[in-house]
Order: structure tokens, then sequence, then C-alpha cells
């Protein structure tokens, strides 16, 4: 959309990124509208740089090119008909483009509204469907996408009946000067549609003011300082690479250098080589199956010194998933020989209603856990007849800018420290509403006050996330996480995170008892036999009782556009005979 005599090159004919410093006084989100916020960016030289799957820079793109095209967008996307609080979709590849039309979509008054990329879903069929989903939920004007997966996209488009352009063909279209309409604070700025399979598929509306305000208190309770760059591989369609990863930048005035999601996901470690030769680079996000695998990508720690320089690191954010304490020491293990230190951890928690963070680790404490007996955690009496079980729950930091957080007890009432109980909200920065669904949104939003949907529990401020209240196991009157039964299985040789998908479902004779899914990549079918034994009896050593236990294929069980686990799709997958599970010699 730029032509490339505007790039800039060095001596050697390198293309050069967008500074960490050029003088422009740094503000902290302290703006009416984004529109605003990228006005106030583009007066400087920093900018947002995007890089091929080695990590190669291809693209510097400053934030006064990026204003500049989307100005030029928002004009395209008047003269095409499109009006105030219109809805338009967009396939969210991480690039100038997307960025571009985001930008342009919010300077016309139209609502953009991220959507994922087909990398995310299992096929075709697949990714039309989730699309068509989120199409029909936001009933959007247009819908753009790169031109590659225009069959697909142009189908689910075509389904919901609302028009399908790739942003190549639309960068064609004519941009007449035209008035642009006013923006005002309380105005929807832009959808988001939440990863949460209980909630999915509701369009969070967020407003300018809810945006500027969750930005500004990243800047704060990151304690941003002038010279801090970010790098990211994170999916712009994800709350987490949207607002943190792409707009934070913006509104906070910082350099940003991005890898695409599908690049990471086959060399993950060009994450780490793009912060170790960016010099400046001092804040990166990830959830925890990001660090796991660059951890369990290197094979030995006696070079990793020689290949990486972590030693500038100084905010590992981690958040969208539930933390797990060993495999930040894995990361550990692994890098300090890079440089990386365990303080630069930045626990975090969050969720799309909230517009993303609720609560932020302050910078340098790093990790910090409570060892919490299971039965407190799921609030049953304990077994004396058996020895005491404890899980780690992570410190997930203290409320962001504004924000306020309550744990309710099942009465309603707040609850005093070390107490569990339902996770409660309230501040600037909560969502607007679910699009066009008041009774949904009346379900969570009450008072002003959001109802998360998670368990935890608070100590001097900080909060402490157990885990969602509608993923939890009851069986008998007792409670289980399945969390609990997933990482006690994870612990046996030869399984990631994400190979364990635990519910409950009910037998023939109407009895409730939990199910375990468990990627199997073994073909022999004695050690079949002898691997699902082996899980049984971990299982039954967690819950007390026999449980069914299904070996499946690889990449059978489902995730969420954010990578997540999808527990409650697997369950729906397994009923209905979708997910086929091995089956094992008599």
């Amino acid at each position: 959309m730029t032509d490339a005599a505007t790039l800039v090159i060095d001596a050697a004919g390198t293309l050069v990124p967008t500074p960490n410093h050029d003088g422009l006084p740094r503000r902290l989100s302290t703006f009416a509208t984004f529109g605003e916020a990228l006005d106030y960016a583009a007066s400087g030289k920093r900018g947002l740089n995007f890089h091929d799957p080695r990590g190669n820079l291809v693209r510097p793109y400053p934030f006064s090119e990026l204003r500049d095209e989307a100005l030029v967008a928002a004009r395209r996307l008047i003269a095409h008909g499109v009006k105030k609080d219109d809805r338009i979709a967009l396939v969210a590849e991480t690039g100038p483009e997307f960025a571009a039309l985001f930008c342009g979509c919010i300077y016309a008054g139209a609502w953009p509204v991220p959507l994922p990329l087909p990398t995310s879903f299992g096929g075709k069929d697949s990714y039309i469907d989730q699309l068509g989903v989120q199409l029909q939920s936001s009933d959007p004007k247009l819908l753009f996408y790169p031109a590659e997966i225009a069959e697909m996209a142009g189908a689910a488009a075509a389904r919901q009946g609302c028009e399908g352009i790739a942003w190549e063909q639309f960068a064609e279209q004519d941009a007449p000067e035209t008035a642009l309409p006013a923006a005002h604070t309380d105005d929807i700025c832009y959808l988001q549609y939440s990863s949460g399979s209980t909630r999915f598929p509701h369009g969070v509306a967020v407003t300018h003011a809810s945006l500027l305000n969750n930005l500004a208190g990243h800047g704060e309770g990151m304690h941003l300082i002038d010279g801090d760059r970010c790098v990211s591989w994170l999916p712009w369609y994800h709350d987490m690479g949207l607002v943190g990863c792409f707009l934070s930048p913006i509104a906070n005035q910082m350099s940003a250098d991005y890898l695409k999601t599908e690049d990471f996901a086959r060399r993950p470690l060009a994450w780490l080589d793009l912060i170790s030769r960016n010099p400046g680079t001092t804040l990166s996000y990830s959830p925890t199956f990001g660090y796991d695998i660059c951890a369990r990508r290197i094979s030995s720690q006696s070079h990793v010194g020689e290949r990486f320089d972590l030693s500038r690191w100084r905010v590992a954010g981690n958040g969208a998933d539930m933390i797990r304490p060993d495999v930040m020491q894995g990361f550990v293990n692994a890098f300090a020989g890079a440089g990386f230190k365990a303080s630069a951890f930045l626990p975090s928690y969050g969720l799309a209603e909230a517009t993303l963070a609720v609560t932020i680790m302050p910078p340098g404490e790093g990790i910090r856990v409570e060892l919490v007996e299971e039965e407190r955690l799921s609030g049953t009496p304990r077994d004396l007849s058996r020895p005491a079980r404890y899980r780690a729950i992570v410190n997930c930091g203290k409320a962001v800018k504004d924000m306020v957080i309550e744990v309710r007890g099942e009465s309603g009432h707040a609850l005093p420290d070390h107490h569990i109980g339902k996770v409660w909200c309230k501040g600037p920065s909560v969502m607007h509403s679910y699009f066009r669904d008041p009774a949904s949104t009346a379900d969570c939003l009450v008072d002003g006050w959001l109802d998360t949907g998670d368990m935890g529990y608070l100590v001097d401020g900080y909060l402490f996330i157990v885990g969602r209240a509608k993923d939890m196991i009851i069986i008998n009157g007792k409670n289980h996480w399945p969390q609990d039964i997933e990482w006690a299985v994870e612990q046996l040789p030869g399984f990631h995170q994400g190979d364990i998908a635990a519910f409950s479902v009910e037998t023939e004779s109407g009895e409730e008892v939990p199910a375990v899914l468990v990627h199997c990549r073994v073909s022999d079918p004695v050690e079949r036999i002898k691997l699902h034994d082996q899980i049984r009896d971990k299982v039954r050593s967690i819950t007390g009782m026999n449980c069914v236990i299904e070996l499946v294929p690889p990449r059978t069980l489902p995730r969420t556009s954010s990578g997540k686990l999808s527990r409650a799709k697997a369950k729906k997958l397994y009923l209905s005979g979708e997910i086929e599970p091995f089956k094992l010699a008599a």
C-alpha cells in the first residue's frame, strides 16, 4: 500500500527499523479517542516493524505512515458506503494492511471486528463455519481478507449475505476527500470476540474510553519507560495480541516488532532470535505454552548464550491461560545462560470483557506461588485417610489503573482474603455490552460489576486465579478441577500441555463420571493398553474413582481461536462421535 521508496535503508542496503527513542514526550494513553492516540503517535518516529519467518525485517511501518494510510482507508470506506456504527469484519493477518484498515474503520466511525485466520481450525469447512458464526453475530457490512484465503472467506461472506473484498482489491478503489465523522469518547471503538468457550460467540463491544483506560493501565502497570520496545508473535484476533501488542504500542508510543503467529508455530525460537537481535527490546508477552515450546526446542543449554541475548528482556509477560510455574522454571533453566532473569516474568490476568488486563504483577517481582490443598480449591471436606495434595497457585498481580476486584461467595457477598470464590471486577475498562445480546450482558454485568466466570482469591490486594467456575467437574458432591486431572497426566512421560482434556460425562446408568481424552502417539496395540492403564491409575489417584479414559489421535482436541484447549467443544465432539478414540485390543 506504500511505495517502497518511502522505506528507510542504511548505507549497507539494510532496512532500518523504527527507533526506540524519538524525542516525543510519552503520554500513557491520555487521549479521548483512539484516533487522537494515533494522531499523537504519528507526530513521532516510532512505529511497527514486520518480519519474515526467520526474523528478518521486511517492512518498517512508522506510526506516521500508518496514520496516513488509515486516513486513506477511512475515505475509501466512506466512498464505498460505510456509515458510522457499521461493523466491518477484518481477517486479522499480522501486517500493515490489517493495521491500516483497522485504524481506518475507527477514523470512519465504523467498528472493526477482527476475525481469525484459518491456521486455528481443522480444515476449510470448519473455518468457513467458524467465520460464518462470527459474521452472523456481528452482522457486518463488509468482510476484508487477504487474497490467499479469498475462496474460504468469500464463501463465509456469501453465506452471511455481506460483501467480501480482498484488501488488495480494496486498495485500488478511489479515496476522495471527505469529512470524517466526529468521534466521541463513549462511542464503540471495536468488537472483540472472546475466545472463551463458555460465552462464545458473543462480540464484546469496547468503547474508546474503555480501551484507552485499559491501555493506560498497561503503561502504568508495566512501568513503561522511554526506550522500551516490544516483540510479539501473538495473533491480532485475540485480545492479548490485538489490545496488548498492537493497540497498546500506539497509545503508549512504543516501537514494536512482529512475527506472524504461523511463523512462530513453525519456528518458535525465531521469537527469541528477534528479541536477541533487536537492541532495546525489553517487553514481550506469551501464554504459558509459548515459553514451554521454546524450552522444549533447546536440546542443550551449553550454547544458548552464543545464539541468544535475553539480558535486556525486562518484562516477560505471561497470561491468556493458566500459568504453570513448572513450565516457567523450565524456561529459566533453559535460557539462564542467555541472560534471562526469572524476575522478568510478569504474570497477569484479564479477559476480553474487561478490554484486556484486570491485574498485572508489579515488574521485578517475578512468579510467586502459594501451595493450596486441593480439597480447599474444590470446596470439599478433606479425606483424612489420604495424604494431602497441593496445587501451586500463581499470583497474578494487582488491579490495573481504576479497576476494583472482589471475590464473592455463593451469597453474592465479598469474601475476606484467602477465601476462594467468584472473581468480579469493576472499572472504566469493563465492556459496554455483548453486541445485540442484552440477556447475556445482564447475566454477567450487574450494577457495573463484571462476573468474570473465574474462581480465585485475594491476598493483600494480589489476585490468585484457581480456574473457571464452569469447567468444574462435580462428581458425587465432590468438586474436581479439570486442570488438576490434566496436569497429573502431563507428568507421565511423553505428554505435552494441551494433550489432555478432562470433563464429566453421564454413563448408561445415569452416573456422572470424569472422562479424560488423551492424545496418543503410540501405535503398538500392546503399548497402547499399557498407556491406557497407566493413565487410568494416575487419574484414579487424583479423583479416587474409575474414570472413562480414551486415547485419541494427535491434534484431535479442539482449541479456541487463541490456542487454548476448549474442553466444552472437546466434550461436544466426543459425545457426538466426531472425536473417534482408538479401539483397544481385548
